[in-house]
């Protein structure tokens, strides 16, 4: 049931982090017109934006972690009568990390080809 509702928790992440990206591709047009301007390659291009999903996916990731670790550790103090041991669970910590850069990877791959099909030309003349 907790898999269940992390998987769940997954894809709305992904939305989100789809849609924060398709707004700034939007946004910076302009910019990104001018990048390539200047001589930065769709490769390039592309792997900026990717890094860019993968430090949403990483910073959301850590914030959950830390704030699940720090609920789990003042409910542990709260019931420390009625639990006789509470584990900390590091390599699944670990795994979802993997995770979600693997999800912030896979959530630009969109943006990031829509954004290195722009024509130069026509992105810098947007306003």
């Amino acid at each position: 049931m907790i898999y269940g509702l992390l998987a769940l928790a997954i894809v709305i992440a992904v939305i989100g982090i789809v849609n924060t990206l398709g707004l700034s591709v939007i946004e910076r047009t302009r910019e990104i017109g001018l990048l390539r301007a200047i001589g930065m390659s769709r490769a390039a291009l592309r792997r900026m934006i990717t890094l860019e999903s993968v430090v949403i996916a990483v910073l959301g990731a850590v914030l959950g972690l830390v704030l699940g670790l720090l609920i789990g550790v003042l409910l542990r103090e709260s019931l420390k009568d009625d639990l006789t041991s509470l584990g900390l669970p590091l390599t699944q910590l670990v795994l979802f990390l993997a995770v979600a850069v693997v999800v912030g990877v896979l959530a630009a791959v969109v943006p990031a080809i829509r954004a290195s099909r722009l024509n130069v030309l026509e992105a810098i003349g947007t306003e």
